[in-house]
């Protein structure tokens, strides 16, 4: 069983309480926009990384990270993009790659919307953790916590950072 730490939309500050409520995963993913160098950083030295980059980030995370991310998780395949839609409104070329290589898993960041949604259509489940950050238009920061155990997707947590705003 791999236990996941999930977030996106860091826009430059991983909240240090990651060190706590990450402790037990075995891998952080971040679904982009990190925001600045010292964040990618700041998370491969405490967990191993799956990391893909946003809208937002320079050319020196673009230059570390790629654009998406096609991968397995013990039998789960998983899809990986900062900017992908959702059920019934994905990306058009997004679309293209989902239907070619039907992943069950779909990751996506950028809305700062926390959203758990199943395709029925795709069989895909869709993941987006909102945002962890200070910056955008959400009020409250969040994140995902879950396990994959074989080929299912279990034990599914949604963290509540609290308003943006506060800064711990």
């Amino acid at each position: 069983m791999t236990r996941i730490g999930l977030l996106s939309d860091t826009h430059s500050f991983f909240d240090p309480r990651f060190k706590e409520l990450f402790k037990d995963v075995h891998e952080i993913w971040h679904a982009g926009d990190l925001g600045d160098i010292k964040v990618l950083e700041a998370m491969q030295q405490f967990k191993p990384l799956r990391a893909v980059y946003g809208n937002i980030d320079s050319s020196p995370i673009r230059q570390e990270l790629p654009e998406k991310q096609i991968f397995t998780c013990e039998d789960v395949s998983v899809y990986m993009i900062h900017i992908g839609g959702y059920p019934g409104k994905y990306d058009a070329r997004v679309k293209k790659d989902l239907v070619k290589k039907k992943p069950k898993l779909f990751v996506t960041g950028h809305s700062h919307i926390l959203k758990v949604i199943y395709d029925k259509d795709l069989e895909i489940l869709h993941l987006n953790p909102g945002a962890s950050g200070r910056s955008g238009f959400h009020s409250v920061r969040t994140a995902l916590r879950f396990s994959i155990d074989g080929k299912e997707i279990k034990d599914m947590e949604v963290i509540e950072l609290g308003p943006k705003s506060v800064q711990k």
